[in-house]
């Protein structure tokens, strides 16, 4: 019987390949890397013991995207990310760092390496229960925050590359930043509910400024 599962994510046609290679002792559940969030969700239910990522995507924008997702969930801290090229298999992928923003201060998180020990790109802020920001004009509540991006909810449909325009206000202070929805999921918490559940990258955004709005916001 097979002795660990293993997910693999990579361009259809190159699934057979590399699902034969990796199909010794181990269960592999292959999937499309058009089909990744289908991937996220099954990741997320069965927590396997890898996760193995074709090189080509992991470097796309949708690639490290999945991967930040995957080390930003504490649940998932024990599953390894590996790549797989033509070549054989590789260690998990560093990040390339971000593009310097114009005014940003030595307070800016750096970029962490990713590892199997779950580490993430930006320290994560749990938001208090009952701050909502605003997405494209609908109100969304705020799950968590970075000085990468934010987590929210929202009863309006999201779409992973969607650009948005986000708001994020409390106390006088505003916030605006351009974003793009890195990754979503539906969600039916109550048979009459449904919801999207997202990830925003922000794009330029203000370092400080968040920091001093997660701060004041932070869960308890």
């Amino acid at each position: 019987m097979p002795e660990r599962l293993q997910i693999l994510i990579a361009a259809a046609e190159n699934l057979a390949r590399f699902k034969q290679r990796l199909a010794v002792n181990s269960e592999v559940l292959a999937y499309s890397d058009t089909d990744a969030l289908i991937a996220l969700d099954v990741i997320t239910q069965r927590q396997p013991s890898a996760v193995v990522i074709e090189r080509d995507f992991a470097t796309t924008s949708r690639g490290a995207a999945l991967i930040n997702r995957l080390r930003a969930d504490p649940a998932l801290a024990g599953v390894l990310i590996q790549l797989i090229s033509p070549e054989g298999l590789h260690a998990p992928a560093a990040p390339t760092p971000a593009p310097a923003v114009a005014g940003a201060t030595a307070t800016t998180a750096p970029v962490a390496h990713l590892d199997k020990e779950g580490t993430r790109f930006a320290r994560r802020y749990p938001i208090r229960q009952g701050v909502e920001v605003i997405i494209d004009g609908n109100p969304v509540t705020l799950v968590d925050l970075s000085i990468e991006g934010a987590q929210v909810i929202s009863p309006s449909l999201l779409r992973p590359k969607q650009r948005v325009r986000i708001v994020l206000s409390d106390k006088g202070t505003s916030l605006r930043y351009t974003g793009t929805i890195a990754w979503a999921s539906f969600e039916l918490p109550s048979p009459n509910v449904q919801r999207y559940r997202a990830g925003v990258a922000f794009v330029n955004p203000e370092p400080d400024a968040i920091l001093t709005f997660a701060e004041r916001n932070k869960a308890d």
